[in-house]
This record gives structure tokens, C-alpha cells and sequence, in this order.
């Protein structure tokens, strides 16, 4: 139903409220010690709604105003709107998990996708089993965009990025590690410098690059790695280094992860590189979104319960 503007010009709420108020009391004065009015206000206030209606509404009966058809019709339509009207404005309505049944896009990239979701997925299906996740591929380069587009409802990332639109919760941060299989490379962990330049590499990139943070952090100390192998998508590392003699350098908890399932060596980096700061992006338009506020906070106590128990964030 489309609303016409111009059939409400002459409605004002408060006149409802006071019609409300004059129904359950029966009484001009009563209804204005209720109101916190003057009788003279609450009686021209009945003197408008009597014209909007074009109907009496209220019949003086002995010490009472007794309603008409027409006051006790509106009276049962008007309750359940103004009782909806008010749970709107002043109750806004609480997330319940466990009677959820809706869905939230989540942009994160393929390696914090296998990093986080086998142990936050279980948790959020156990407290909301009516949410539906939905994945989207995200990078540090594009998830601005998609979450101002609106592409997104939020984003796991590790970008650093800054808007005046833009919410971020931090999660964590991941050291690098290197990883390599003991049947192709026969070293021990943890890795020398010398140990980590003179083997081949996988590099992962989001872009076409020769180089990356760590290579420039490399040059800064005159030195450099040989790169066999460049590659945007780690699903395909475990396969590689399971055949060649490369290692390749991935955040600590996706190292972890693999050395349990691969029976990959790791180390940590021979080198000073800032570890990964992964953390929970939205668009503040999002801030009164309940569901949203809700999966944030489990999300950030879920890693943080995964960081105490040591499965994460490997050191």
C-alpha cells in the first residue's frame, strides 16, 4: 500500500494519545491529570478529534463520557497500531541466536576463510542455528568497496584501511611463518636467515607483483629470495610444497593448521615483519543492525577463546 502524505496533514499524534487516554478514563479532567495537561487543552483536543472524525466520540453520561460505536471502533483499530508505533520507537528489538533465522555475507579472503571458519562456523551454528553465513572472496584491495557498495554486511580482513564510514574491531594479529615439507626440503626448524634465502619460494600475491612487503623488507638488509612460484590463491600451496622443494610464508594460524594436516615443518620468520592484523570491518550504517553487533561480538570472543586455547595464533 503506497502511503499518500497529504491524507495525514491534519493528524496529529499527540490528538490520538489523548484520545487513548479520554477512552480509559471517561473523564476530561482524569484524562488530563493522566496527560500532565490543562482540562481546557484536553477539552480542545477532543474538540479536534471530534472534527477529524466528524462524530461526537464521547457522549457525557452522569459523571462519564461514555464512547460511541464510531470512539470504540477506532479505540480497537488504533490500539495495535499505536502499541507497534511505541515497541518501535522506544523497545528496539533484541537479536534472540536461538530464534534467528536470517543471513549475513561475510568478505574475507581464501586463506582467513580456512584459518577461521572450520572452528567459528561450528560455534555460530551451535548459538544461531538459523543464521545463514554467507562467504564472499574479499582482499585488502576490494573490501572497501564491496562494504560501502553494500557488496557486504562486514568484512574479515587485514587491511588497514580508514573512512570516516568505516567501524573496525580488532580481532588479532597473526606472526608469519614459514612452512616446507620435510620429504622435499631437510632442514630443522627454527630457520636461519641463510637457511630461508638460499631455498626457493612460493610467493602469494593479491596482484600482479614482483615483489612484496617481505621482499622489500629483505632488500632493506641487502638481501633477497628466489621466487620459482607466484600464486594468489593458498588453497594451492599444500599441493605444491607437497611436490617441490619450496617453502612458502603464510600467517601463523593457517601454518598451524596445515602442520597438523600435512605434516609440513614450520618456523617462524627469520626476520623482523610485523605480524597480520586481521580485524572485523563494517559500514556504520550498520551500527543499530542487532544481528550484525551480535555475530561481531561472538566473532571477536570466539577468537579470543581460539588465541587462549592455542589454536590460532601459534607462536
Amino acid at each position: 500500500m503506497t502511503i499518500k502524505e497529504h491524507d495525514f496533514r491534519k493528524i496529529d499524534l499527540n490528538l490520538l494519545i489523548a484520545f487513548t487516554v479520554l477512552f480509559r478514563e471517561q473523564s476530561v479532567s482524569l484524562a488530563a491529570d493522566k496527560l500532565h495537561l490543562g482540562q481546557p487543552a484536553v477539552s480542545g483536543a477532543l474538540a479536534r478529534l471530534r472534527e477529524m472524525f466528524d462524530d461526537p466520540l464521547f457522549i457525557r453520561s452522569g459523571h462519564r463520557m461514555q464512547p460511541t460505536a464510531r470512539a470504540c471502533e477506532l479505540h480497537r483499530e488504533l490500539m495495535p497500531l499505536l502499541e507497534q508505533l511505541q515497541s518501535t520507537l522506544f523497545q528496539p528489538t533484541e537479536f534472540s541466536p536461538s530464534a534467528a533465522s536470517t543471513s549475513v555475507t561475510l568478505g574475507m579472503s581464501d586463506w582467513l576463510e580456512m584459518c577461521l571458519m572450520p572452528t567459528l562456523l561450528p560455534a555460530l551454528k551451535q548459538l544461531a542455528p538459523g543464521l545463514h553465513v554467507h562467504v564472499v572472496t574479499s582482499t585488502p584491495v576490494t573490501d572497501m568497496q564491496q562494504l560501502e557498495g553494500g557488496e557486504l554486511d562486514m568484512a574479515i580482513s587485514v587491511a588497514r584501511h580508514s573512512a570516516r564510514w568505516l567501524e573496525r574491531k580488532h580481532l588479532t594479529e597473526m606472526p608469519h611463518q614459514v612452512i616446507w615439507h620435510p620429504q622435499q626440503i631437510s632442514l630443522e626448524a627454527p630457520l636461519t636467515m641463510d637457511d630461508y634465502i638460499a631455498a626457493s619460494h612460493i610467493q602469494l600475491s593479491n596482484r600482479e607483483a614482483t615483489s612484496s612487503l617481505l621482499d622489500r623488507a629483505l632488500a632493506k638488509q641487502g638481501k633477497s629470495r628466489h621466487i620459482d612460484y607466484t600464486t594468489a590463491h593458498f588453497a594451492a600451496l599444500p599441493g605444491l610444497l607437497q611436490q617441490m622443494p619450496l617453502m612458502a610464508t603464510v600467517p601463523a594460524g593457517l601454518a598451524r593448521q596445515w602442520q597438523r594436516g600435512f605434516a609440513f615443518c614450520r618456523s617462524p620468520l627469520p626476520l623482523g615483519l610485523a605480524p597480520l592484523e586481521v580485524s572485523l570491518l563494517w559500514h556504520q550504517r550498520h551500527n543499530s543492525d542487532t544481528t550484525l553487533m551480535w555475530l561481531a561480538d561472538t566473532i571477536e570472543q570466539q577468537l579470543i577463546k581460539q588465541i587462549e586455547d592455542g589454536v590460532t595464533v601459534p607462536q
